[in-house]
Order: structure tokens, then C-alpha cells, then sequence
């Protein structure tokens, strides 16, 4: 269907539906509060009719968050709600034009143990039925597969239903309660189960322990037959993803791989013949993200990464509707988060560095209405201006980063931000922790340091074996890029990072001629022995990832440590347990270093287990930290 090319003089504009509390005081709020209050709007998502909108909204600064079902073309209209107390509720899908997914986090007690697991319930969008847990969720693991348009009833789910620690995928009827197994897992295929239009089970992954690397299966429309794709080894590196098969073409499938080219590029593979087609989309500078298909499967385009997210068009009317929606929103990068199946009513969602975001609906492609912003409490004239950069490393190599500038005048204090993984690279639109150092007055760099992906293989694989070595190389250098241009002070400079940016932190501490004042390590790895709990929960991550990790292993050089460092972890982390910092601290004072530690209780390790107690503690420790025990600040 052809879409209406919107303009903003065919559009009206109504500002409506505020966050429930007030932020009428917002300018009042110190930078630290600003940063801490829980995003005022989570979610907002419209049902495939077009008839409902769900609005995911905070109650108050710390969350509490409640589910709103409005009339899209009413909104004025009093809403159903829906919540619970004892629910800590994270998203909301809708699953047919009747009923919600919602997804929520409670903790659980085993003994002393305690720790955060996701439940998933689904409930009436009229508010009329109770809330139904799923096979109580019972079974190790619960997340949709597919979501089955074309099936009124249904949809697919990979869990683990016999509790034997390999997953498993179901179709579950969403009225009943009531599921078929429809695919068993098994020693040999066990994961990374991609569904057809059909919502048969054709594509898979499995470990294979004798030749120690991941195999991935396909099998023909209609066969039980699984036929090995391809082999991804420590050695052979090379990225190879299945991204869904082909609408016209059941036996074809869209595969993100390198076949010999440093970056990755878009192929399709043949299941009947073993062909692969030529490379049909590639980039020369970065690597190719994945395929864009419609909830129906209709390719519509294929993604990829430079500064910001970035789409290549195939389907004309795509195209024609996000080039009218760009011009709509000429400076934020703008996505559609969720759609009617007519496209009469659209989410659109818009967001820049200074900018943390802020949701829109568009109905009957003429009226725009503004359903709320993430972040209304942050004070937008303290936004710092980002950057992409490129700088040139001390051997020569050219890594990109993201430099957010502070409000001021240059030369700056200075944060060098690694990301964790190190397997992921940042693409920044808006980032909270970087924003939250701008306003307090810090320029920021965030490298994507040799052994960040989305390069390319040559820049992932160099930071093989090199954990504090090169790849912390790779950061000083940022810091120094900085000082060089001017943009820092060099007696100001400072690290910051979580996860595996908390792991170079650690290691920042202790580097010989430091040019650091001091360091802040978050949920870091400090023994590099004690890397398997880090890596179990992903299969990828525990077979390709810990033959490559060597080098500086900060726990056995504590002696080291020359400069003060703030060391942040959450007590119930199942990602980097707690004890990679314990035992750090521990030996920071025997050695009698300068040190503060902060525990953050009931916090597990990802951003969305940060809840607003958290933040608030953390980031004011982080600033006090700054500011004053490292002397960064530049306040009179």
C-alpha cells in the first residue's frame, strides 16, 4: 500500500498525557537526581488493529511502573489500568488485538542466594481477566519467539519445559493456556532457534564439544532433517548469523557473514543447492547489521552502523515514510517502535545526544500527538554536544569514538568510558552516563577500542589475548587524543567503566608512568582466572571468547595500584560476581591503597536492574569521586 508523504504543516501537534508525577520542580534538581529518576515512559506500543495503545508509565521517580491502554484516537479518554504491587514490570508486547504480554523482575531466594529473574505474564487489555503466568513460568528461561501474526491465538516460545538445561520451543495457545512442544532440544542442535512464516522451527544452533566451536543447522521446508550450514571456531572467527528466511523463497535464508571479506556483508543461502548468492549488501567501513522484515516477513531493508543506527532501503514506501518522518524531526534520529497493520497508527519514537528522547503517535497519517518524554527531569541546556572521531592509536591503527563536549569552554576534565563486552561496540544516540558527566562538566570519550566489533574482523580479532595490554593501549590514547587537541587537561584525566570498562579500569589503576588521576571500576573483572562465571550465561561468549582472553590480570597486581580508585559493584551480579571486587578491595587494603568501595544492594549487573536507589547512590558516588578525591572538578 502507498503511504502518505506526512509534512509538519499537514500534521497537528497536541502535547498531552504527562508523566503521572510532577517534574514541575525539575530545574531545582541537582544533575545527580536528574540522571537517577527511572524513564517516565518505558514503553509505548500500539495493538495490530490499531484500535488500543499501551503506554508503559512510571507512578513516581523510582518506577513503580503501571500499564495505560488508551483509545489512539481518543486520547483523552480515561484509560484502563493496569499493574501490580508485587510486579516490577520492564515491557509490554501486544500479543493478539485482545491481550498483553508484560514482562516483570522479582527476586528470588535460594539459602543466602538471591537473585533477579524475568517472569512473563499475560493479561486482558480491558482489565477484566486476571493476570496469567504461563506455564508458571516454571521452566528454566521464557522468551517469545515469534509472535505468529497470521495464527489469532498463538504464538511461539523457547523455554526449557523439561528443565534439562537445554531449551526448548513451544507453541503456546494465549486464550487456553494450553502448548504443543514443537521442537526438542538436544546435545547436538540447542539454541538460536529461528522460526519461518510458517512458524516452523528451520534454523538452529548447537555446541560442538569435539571440534570446540558453534555449528549452525537449517533444515528444508517440511523436513525433520537438520544439515550443517556452517562452523564458527575460535580460530575461524568469522561472523555467520541466520536473520530469517526468505518470504518468496522457503528454502532460502538471509545470513550476515564475511566468506573472506574482512566486513561482514548480507548473502542469501540456498538450503536445497548449498549455494550462497553473491554478497547483496556490504559496507567498505563498517560491518553490515542485519536484514529489516516486517511482522509478516516482507524484507524491507538491511541495517548497519556508523555514528548513529542507519537503514538502506529496499521497499520504496519504507523508504518514502521514514524520509517523511526524518523531515518531521529533522534533527533526532527517528525510529518507528510500533505500527498498526494499515499503518493509520504509528509510534514513533525520536531521540539525539542532547536529547534522551521522547514518544509520539501518528493517526490516520495527519495528526501527531506527543505521548510523553523518557527523561523530563534532565536539564537539556546541560547536554553535552557528541562527536564521532577518529584517532590514530600508538602503533598506528585507527579507532573511531564518541566524544561528548561539555558547556564551557575548552580545555575540559577528562573520562575516558570504555564499553563493556569487549565483544559489542557503542553506537550513541543519547547515553545517560556520558550525559551525566557533561552536565557535571567532563568531557567524555568513548574509544571503540581494537576487539570492539562492527569494524570489521581485523579490528575484533587484534584485541585477542590483549586484555590490558594493546587494547588498554588503545584507551590511553584516547585520553591523550584529547589533551593533544587541546579539549583536556592533561594533569585532569580519569577512567570510568563498567563491566568489562570496570576490567580496564582496574587495570588503569596499576599502569606504569600513569597518566590517569584516578580510576572508577564498575561490575569489572578482576582475575582473569575466574572469567568462565563471567562468560556462562552466553554459549557464544563461554566457547569463541575465553580461548582469547590473556594478558593483565589486575587481582595479581594489586601491589601496583598507584593512583586512588572507586571500586562499584552490585551484590547480587550473575554476570561478573560480586567477588571479583571483594577480593580486589581485599587486597587493596592490605596494600594500604588509596580506595572507597560501594556495594549496591539487591543490584544485579545490566543498566535495567539499576533501579532509581541505585543510581542515586552510584552516581553521586561517582561525582563526589570525581570532583574531589581525584580533584578533577573545575567548580570555583
Amino acid at each position: 500500500m502507498k503511504l502518505t508523504i506526512f509534512s509538519r504543516s499537514a500534521l497537528v501537534a497536541m502535547s498531552l498525557l504527562v508523566a503521572p508525577h510532577s517534574i514541575a520542580d525539575e530545574n531545582a534538581l541537582d544533575t545527580v537526581e536528574q540522571f537517577s529518576i527511572l524513564p517516565a515512559v518505558r514503553t509505548v506500543t500500539v495493538s495490530p488493529d490499531g484500535k488500543q495503545l499501551a503506554v508503559l508509565r512510571a507512578a513516581d521517580k523510582t518506577g513503580n511502573y503501571f500499564i495505560e491502554v488508551r483509545n489512539p484516537y481518543s486520547l483523552l479518554d480515561k484509560p484502563v489500568r493496569l499493574g501490580s504491587s508485587k510486579m516490577k514490570i520492564s515491557s509490554v508486547t501486544w500479543l493478539n488485538n485482545k491481550k498483553l504480554g508484560v514482562s516483570f523482575r522479582q527476586i528470588l531466594k535460594d539459602g543466602a542466594r538471591r537473585y533477579w529473574v524475568n517472569e512473563f505474564a499475560i493479561v486482558d487489555a480491558d482489565g477484566k481477566g486476571n493476570w496469567v503466568i504461563p506455564m508458571e513460568n516454571k521452566a528454566r528461561g521464557f522468551s517469545i519467539l515469534d509472535l505468529l501474526p497470521s495464527v489469532e491465538n498463538e504464538i511461539l516460545v523457547e523455554t526449557d519445559i523439561n528443565e534439562n538445561f537445554i531449551p526448548d520451543v513451544v507453541r503456546l495457545n494465549i486464550e487456553t493456556g494450553n502448548f504443543v512442544t514443537v521442537m526438542r532440544g538436544n546435545t547436538k542442535v540447542n539454541g538460536g532457534f529461528i522460526a519461518d512464516h510458517d512458524g516452523e522451527v528451520r534454523a538452529a544452533s548447537g555446541w560442538n564439544r569435539s571440534k570446540g566451536g558453534i555449528d549452525l543447522f537449517v533444515r528444508e521446508k517440511g523436513s525433520t532433517d537438520w544439515k550443517l550450514a556452517y562452523h564458527v571456531s575460535p580460530e575461524n572467527r568469522e561472523d555467520y548469523d541466520f536473520l530469517g528466511f526468505a518470504k518468496d523463497n522457503p528454502n532460502e535464508i538471509f545470513v550476515r557473514a564475511n566468506f573472506g571479506e574482512d566486513k561482514a556483508g548480507i548473502y542469501t543461502y540456498d538450503i536445497k543447492t548449498n549455494k550462497v548468492s553473491d554478497r547483496i549488501f556490504g559496507l567498505e567501513n563498517v560491518d553490515a547489521g542485519g536484514a529489516i522484515f516486517d511482522r509478516y516477513g516482507e524484507l524491507k531493508g538491511y541495517s548497519y552502523a556508523t555514528k548513529q543506527p542507519k537503514r538502506y532501503w529496499i521497499d520504496a514506501n519504507e523508504e518514502s515514510l521514514y524520509k517523511s518522518l526524518q523531515g518531521l524531526f529533522p534533527k533526532q534520529h527517528v525510529s518507528i517502535r510500533s505500527r498498526s497493520d494499515d499503518d493509520n497508527a504509528l509510534v514513533i519514537f525520536t531521540q539525539s545526544a542532547n536529547d534522551a528522547g521522547s514518544y509520539y503517535l501518528i493517526t490516520n497519517k495527519k495528526k501527531l500527538d506527543k505521548i510523553g518524554e523518557a527523561h523530563p527531569a534532565i536539564d537539556k541546556a546541560k547536554l553535552g554536544d557528541v562527536k564521532y572521531i577518529t584517532y590514530k592509536a600508538r602503533d598506528g591503527r585507527k579507532v573511531k569514538a564518541y566524544v561528548t563536549i561539555p558547556k564551557g569552554k575548552a580545555p575540559f576534565p577528562a573520562v575516558v568510558l570504555p564499553h563493556g563486552g569487549p565483544w559489542v561496540r557503542d553506537t550513541i544516540i543519547f547515553d545517560e552516563w556520558a550525559q551525566l558527566l557533561a552536565s557535571s562538566g567532563y568531557i567524555v570519550i568513548q574509544p571503540n577500542y581494537r576487539g570492539s566489533t562492527g569494524y570489521g574482523l581485523d579490528h575484533w580479532i587484534a584485541g585477542d589475548k590483549n586484555w590490558g595490554l594493546s587494547m588498554q593501549d588503545d584507551l590511553d590514547d584516547a585520553a591523550m587524543f584529547l589533551v593533544n587537541k587541546g579539549l583536556a587537561t592533561k594533569d585532569k584525566l580519569a577512567m570510568f567503566g563498567w563491566s568489562y570498562g570496570g576490567y580496564a579500569a582496574f587495570a588503569a589503576s596499576m599502569r606504569e608512568n600513569n597518566i590517569y588521576q584516578c580510576t572508577v571500576a564498575g561490575a569489572g573483572v578482576s582475575d582473569l582466572n575466574r572469567i568462565n562465571a563471567t562468560l556462562n550465561d552466553s554459549r557464544f561468549l563461554s566457547i569463541l571468547q575465553r580461548p582469547t582472553i590473556e594478558g593483565v590480570s589486575p587481582l595479581a597486581q594489586v601491589e601496583k595500584v598507584n593512583v586512588p580508585i572507586l571500586v562499584v559493584h552490585g551484590d547480587i551480579d550473575q554476570r561478573v560476581p560480586v567477588k571479583h571486587s571483594r577480593l580486589f578491595v581485599d587486597e587493596l587494603e592490605d596494600y594500604d591503597k588509596d580506595f572507597k568501595y560501594v556495594e549496591l544492594k539487591d543490584a544485579d549487573h545490566f543498566g535495567d536492574y539499576l533501579f532509581y536507589e541505585h543510581k542515586k547512590e552510584f552516581y553521586g558516588e561517582l561525582i563526589d569521586w570525581l570532583d574531589n578525591k581525584c580533584g578533577l572538578s573545575t567548580k570555583a
